[in-house]
């Protein structure tokens, strides 16, 4: 059994100390914290085909067939302002026959995670998750 200190400490309220008469529990008898509920954006490591990780794949994979076969732009296919993609040198070296680069792949990448994730928390918001 952990023992209690019968020692007071002082106690601030603004600039004036307040002296209180209660016993101090020592470190060893305070008890752990208790995890409060999961709140509004717990996340759930479920399985591979949980309905969060479907969602996550399938953005990301098809951000990343977009850039790849020329659907969204990249750093060899520019926007016009009439949202026409043109084709121009970036400089950028790549094996990949369609010019696919690794700047595009993580773009690509992080825009399908984007949108995935509004997805995800536009369809808890409303209880369908």
């Amino acid at each position: 059994m952990a023992a209690t200190a019968m020692t007071t400490l002082p106690q601030f309220r603004g600039l004036r100390p307040k002296i209180s008469a209660a016993p101090v529990r020592s470190l060893t008898a305070v008890q752990p914290m208790r995890r409060k509920g999961k709140g509004a954006l717990g996340a759930r490591c479920d399985f591979i085909g949980s309905p969060t990780n479907l969602i996550m794949v399938t953005t990301t994979s098809l951000m990343l067939f977009a850039g790849r076969f020329g659907l969204a732009p990249s750093a060899n296919r520019k926007a016009t302002a009439g949202l026409k993609l043109e084709v121009r040198d970036s400089g950028l070296q790549t094996g990949d026959p369609a010019g696919f680069t690794l700047a595009d792949t993580l773009a690509c990448g992080t825009v399908g995670h984007i949108i995935g994730v509004g997805i995800v928390l536009g369809l808890k918001n409303i209880g369908s998750l």
